[in-house]
């Protein structure tokens, strides 16, 4: 079964860059003991989402150079292609590691150079965030504007919902819609309050798994054609749910909600994609068939051309 599991071709559209550097790339950029890295990014012991945030703070701190930049997002790309992932969506707020020796632009670029040197598909999503000013959000979706096609697909808006609720950022979103920049948006990961303001403007929701319990929401989802970008392991991590028997990824799926599966932060959370779908057929009995399923979800909502997705297609029915 693992080994099936390992050749399965595989599709990633909720991973963050920050959250998924490999411990041997932090290990060199910060001098520290694999045990002492260990302590500070991986997912122990957290009570809630804040806490679960705070482990960025480290991982971000080392990152200080294009090359740190490029080396992170390669070795990213090597591990996915490990997996035979044949398409990822990788994001990550580029406005964070801006400096006096870092541009915009030679952030987005090296972390594209880094990609570049993989052998599978890959693109961008910029990442705004709550809590911060208006200007820095407007920066990212001015970024996303100039590399729309280039590289970058979409923008994301991240961060501690229960405290910045979606209405705060309407206006972003306004913005995104009328320079038609696809977008895909966190929300539903620890409450259910910001979905139907968000419904409006996208197709895509980051987790959403907290309509489980909403009969109505679940039909506004599946009326306007939503996929939700599903984390199950980050969602226990944060303790939004208990763990893998109770992860409402299998209510969803059965009733009739388009999910796709994501490991969030492959590091943060120590958790494959392979790792992912092996909890979830020993733990909730989902079949190969439906892992299929759930990886042809993320082609069809993937922020592809119709001739992209046709060619990944082809390469996902390759059993």
């Amino acid at each position: 079964m693992r080994n099936e599991l390992l050749k399965m071709p595989k599709i990633e559209l909720h991973l963050h860059l920050d959250g998924s550097i490999p411990i041997y790339v932090l290990e060199k950029l910060s001098g520290l003991s694999y045990d002492e890295v260990v302590a500070k990014v991986i997912s122990m012991n957290d009570h809630k989402l804040y806490d679960y945030l705070r482990r960025f703070d480290f991982v971000n701190s080392l990152i200080k150079r294009k090359e740190d930049l490029e080396l992170a997002s390669f070795s990213l790309g090597k591990e996915l292609e490990k997996e035979n992932v044949i398409y990822a969506e990788i994001r990550f707020a580029p406005l964070d590691y801006v400096s006096e020796t870092l541009s915009e632009d030679d952030i987005i670029k090296a972390v594209l150079s880094g990609l570049k040197k993989c052998n599978l598909k890959t693109n961008l999503i910029l990442c705004m965030r709550r809590g911060a000013d208006l200007s820095y959000n407007k920066k990212v979706i001015e970024l996303a504007n100039k590399y729309l096609g280039k590289g970058v697909v979409a923008v994301d808006l991240v961060g501690d919902e229960e405290t910045y609720p979606f209405i705060q950022y309407k206006e972003l979103f306004d913005i995104c819609k009328y320079a038609n920049i696809p977008v895909t948006i966190h929300a539903g990961e620890t409450n259910k309050r910001d979905i139907i303001d968000i419904i409006p403007y996208t197709k895509r929701i980051g987790h959403g798994i907290k309509i489980y319990d909403d009969d109505r929401l679940i039909e506004l989802v599946k009326k306007h054609n939503i996929l939700l970008e599903v984390c199950p392991n980050s969602n226990i991590d944060t303790r939004n749910v208990s763990d893998y028997i109770h992860h409402p990824i299998r209510k969803l799926y059965n009733d009739g909600v388009r999910v796709s599966v994501n490991t969030d932060n492959r590091v943060i959370s120590n958790i494959t994609l392979g790792e992912e779908y092996i909890n979830l057929i020993n733990y909730l009995d989902f079949t190969i068939d439906e892992l299929y399923q759930m990886n042809l979800n993320a082609i069809n909502w993937a922020f592809l051309s119709n001739q992209e997705k046709d060619e990944l297609r082809r390469k996902l029915m390759v059993k």
